[in-house]
């Protein structure tokens, strides 16, 4: 199979110019990136047996993107061999699998190598890197690890407690055998109406525990058939204008999270229409119904969510969780009345860590500070969501505020690939060992992306959401479109930077 560890096998060097984390699309990216730039001396640190991210370990019944196929792949590796216009899981997989073959990146890649803790060592301007493997040191280091890639978990009272079993949507249990139990369901985001209608027809009696409601779209998925496909091989013209289309749509949509909100209402009315189309019990209606703007949460697309919820064996239950027993959880309603739900399985869709990431934990700076503890007290930022003050040579791969809320994260790792691409070659043509940006530069950067994000929908649309920190703050999402993204990053001003020294030589490892 593509992509397993055996394939490449090999012990950590001891230096290696460049050391990338992770090989979902910002990691392959970035290796492949490097390989067509003619850079040999990197390595790819991956955790797990094999690469894809996130599209390896979110392996639920029913995952699957909600940006269209052919938006979500790589612009220079088109895949005519889409099968739906929705891409399911395990086609995102194995196109991981094999864009990562085809361009060579292999050899490069360190599986079942997780990064322990990475330092920056000011003397040597290099980066020393522990991994459960061992060793490595490195000019630069960039981390591909992306905001999906560490479960949330929510910490309840009693939970260490409960007897039955307990999983998150990102590890699976596949061996566990729902039949005729008691499944608790926490959590309603993008996973959870994924396996939530799975769940539903496997359990005995389904317990979907509510705290928002989210805005639910009807799912405009189709197979594409294999004419299409065949046409998409033999003309590549074909597939490159689709996505075109898909793209200019995309952006299209931008203006209703920004300015024109009378869109987000019209949208509001075909959610309704779907709710209430698809819902019969206008108790459980009423429940579904949210309460805030439609794109202030993530926009989700299902056709199946709702009618999973209104059959007989599904209830929805929008009290506050209080407690956790052994087998049953306990709610709590506004006169305070609670309520025991007897349990066998809880399974958690509360998402990811997203503005508190533990790879940042994990990444020390310049005078022993980490990234963890500086993003907890200013809160999390850098510039141009990719370079930090105070942490040389680091890029952070699909940093803060780049991620986006109506269009393909993949569109925006490319941008930042290409920025790196050039910084490196800057930097070598010059003969600078590492580079920096100045405080001042960061904070404009934000200050800027901050202003912009003032009146989105995604800032005022009356909810809470993953976008934003304890703060308050949107320090996830890019506020306006994605080609104004790729313009600001299409060269490296050097002039951002400071710190810019002449490079030395590659410290051998102590002994």
């Amino acid at each position: 199979m593509i992509g397993q560890a055996s394939t490449t096998s090999g012990l950590l060097p001891g230096y290696a110019e460049v050391v990338v984390v992770g090989t979902g699309f910002a990691g392959l990216g970035t290796a492949i990136a490097l390989k067509k730039a003619g850079r040999q001396d990197f390595v790819v640190l991956e955790r797990a047996d094999s690469v894809a991210g996130t599209w390896r370990d979110n392996r639920y019944p029913g995952c699957a993107c909600d940006v269209p196929s052919h938006l979500y792949s790589f612009s220079f590796a088109p895949n005519p061999d889409w099968t739906r216009t929705f891409s399911p899981q395990p086609e995102i997989e194995a196109y991981l699998r094999t864009t990562a073959a085809d361009f060579g990146v292999l050899p490069h890649i360190r599986f079942g190598t997780e990064l322990l803790e990475a330092r920056w060592i000011d003397a040597d301007q290099q980066w020393l890197i522990t991994t459960s493997e061992g060793v490595i040191r490195c000019r630069y280091l960039v981390l591909g690890t992306g905001p999906l890639s560490e479960p949330s978990l929510p910490v309840i009272p009693g939970l260490d407690s409960f007897t039955g079993t307990t999983f998150h949507s990102a590890t699976w249990d596949d061996a566990h055998d729902l039949t005729g139990e008691n499944v608790a369901v926490i959590g309603t985001g993008a996973s959870a109406i994924q396996f939530v209608p799975h769940v539903q027809q496997a359990c005995g009696q389904l317990q979907l525990f509510q705290r928002t409601a989210p805005w639910v779209m009807p799912r405009r998925d189709r197979a594409i058939s294999r004419a299409e496909r065949r046409l998409y091989r033999a003309v590549p013209a074909a597939q490159k204008l689709n996505r075109a289309g898909i793209y200019a749509m995309r952006e299209g949509m931008l203006l209703g999270f920004t300015r024109a909100r009378f869109v987000m209402k019209l949208g509001e009315r075909v959610a309704s229409r779907h709710l209430q189309a698809q819902v019969s019990d206008p108790v459980k209606r009423a429940k579904l119904l949210p309460d805030y703007t439609l794109g202030c949460k993530r926009v989700l697309l299902s056709n199946a969510y709702y009618p999973a919820l209104d059959q007989a064996n599904a209830d929805i239950v929008t009290d506050a969780i209080v407690e956790v027993l052994a087998a049953a959880i306990v709610t709590e309603d506004a006169t305070g009345l609670r309520t025991e739900h007897p349990t066998d399985t809880i399974i958690f869709g509360t998402g990811f860590r997203v503005t508190d990431p533990p790879v940042a934990e994990r990444i020390v700076g310049r005078n022993g500070v980490r990234l963890s503890e500086l993003w907890s007290t200013a809160g999390m930022a850098a510039h141009r969501g990719l370079t930090l003050a105070g942490f040389p040579n680091l890029f952070l791969l699909v940093g803060p505020n780049t991620g986006l809320g109506h269009t393909s994260i993949v569109l925006m790792v490319e941008a930042q690939v290409g920025y790196l691409m050039d910084a490196l070659a800057q930097l070598d043509a010059r003969g600078l060992g590492s580079l920096e940006p100045t405080q001042r530069a960061q904070d404009d950067w934000n200050d800027g992306v901050q202003r912009q994000l003032q009146g989105t929908v995604w800032n005022t649309g009356g909810c809470s959401s993953w976008y934003l920190d304890a703060r308050g703050r949107n320090t996830t999402l890019w506020p306006t479109h994605t080609f104004t993204f790729s313009r600001a990053m299409a060269t490296c001003d050097l002039g951002e930077y400071s710190t810019v020294v002449r490079r030395a030589a590659p410290a051998a490892l102590a002994s």
